[in-house]
């Protein structure tokens, strides 16, 4: 077992690195220069979620080491966070097209299903589905998709490290009452490692996240997702409604800007939490509305399905659609000038 030191000691890892990362940003002059595509007004350091890279993953071997994950999750995850990590890292520092960018992202993604076994039967408005091979095949899509959302929303300040806690911690809640208290470990130990570098990035941010850090979020939240719904499906469905917030607002803008024919990987402001930080003119209410809906209406929705027998997908629709309203309300993914 590990000892309760060790918890906090993932965090002050995660700060200091942070505070490290921020020197060699100064340094290096990795600065984020604000344009007319920027949520920010300061010129600020990035690449500090290598310092999450680096925390989670010490973590995550001595979680192995502890016999607390098994070889084949630590493969899993840290393989494939590393993968992302390191093409963020390299795209920080220079720029990598986006087509391999995306190659390289299927490759993590396809990792880490092989090693975890791919996509369970899941429970939907009252069957069950299981689609073999093709749900394999869905659950890469998924994994590309949520990394690829956390990077596109992680736009304004705390935002990213505030989903990522209440999401990890959300489901650390339904472990414990759900009677699965094994798979507390690593998303206790992932908000933890988040929390020493949000010290750093809590608005107004000191330093930012960048590519690293926001794409290994996203593709380790979604391998702790299928590591859950391995053990029980319904826990996929509770995973997937505590991610609304990023999943509706990004999915959302996507479609629209698809539609209208632009660029997809082009830098644009239009998701709804950035138009609603420039109509509000704060980032930290922004940041804090999203910890609250998290807290105060998707945490319960997902005990509910994972506790209580609602129906996972019912619960899905039910959680989602206050957020597309609030989504459609800000109109996200029109022009700029026709948003604000």
């Amino acid at each position: 077992m590990i000892d309760g030191w060790f918890i906090p000691l993932v965090g002050l890892v995660s700060f200091f690195l942070t505070s490290a990362l921020r020197r060699y940003a100064l340094s290096r002059s990795l600065i984020d220069i604000p344009n007319a595509r920027s949520s920010h007004s300061v010129p600020t350091p990035r690449g500090g979620g290598v310092a999450i890279v680096l925390a989670f993953t010490l973590a995550l071997g001595l979680l192995l080491s502890a016999n607390l994950v098994t070889l084949f999750e630590f493969c899993a995850i840290a393989g494939a966070g590393a993968l992302v990590a390191v093409i963020g890292f390299v795209d920080d520092h220079g720029h990598i097209a986006a087509r391999w960018r995306l190659l390289g992202h299927f490759c993590a993604a396809s990792w880490l299903l092989l090693w975890l076994g791919g996509l369970p039967a899941v429970p939907f408005f009252g069957g069950v589905i299981d689609l073999g091979w093709l749900g394999h095949v869905f659950a890469v899509f998924y994994l590309v998709w949520l990394l690829n959302l956390y990077n596109f929303m992680d736009g304004i300040d705390g935002i990213a490290g505030v989903e990522a806690i209440c999401v990890c911690l959300g489901a650390c809640l339904l472990y414990w009452i759900g009677g699965t208290p094994q798979l507390i470990w690593a998303p206790l130990l992932l908000s933890v490692a988040v929390a020493g570098f949000l010290y750093w990035n809590f608005p107004p941010a000191r330093i930012f996240m960048g590519d690293a850090g926001s794409g290994f979020l996203g593709i380790v939240l979604g391998g702790l997702s299928l590591q859950a719904a391995s053990v029980s499906a319904n826990l996929l469905w509770g995973w997937l409604i505590l991610l609304g917030v990023f999943i509706v607002d990004a999915s959302y803008t996507l479609f629209r800007r698809l539609l209208r024919g632009d660029k997809i990987y082009e830098a644009h402001r239009s998701h709804a939490y950035q138009v609603a930080s420039r109509r509000f003119g704060s980032h930290l209410a922004v940041t804090m509305a999203v910890g609250a809906i998290n807290v105060l209406w998707l945490l319960p929705i997902s005990v509910c399905v994972t506790r209580y027998g609602l129906d996972g997908s019912l619960g899905l629709v039910l959680g989602y659609a206050p957020l597309l309203v609030l989504t459609i309300k800000f109109r996200a993914g029109e022009l700029e000038k026709a948003s604000i």
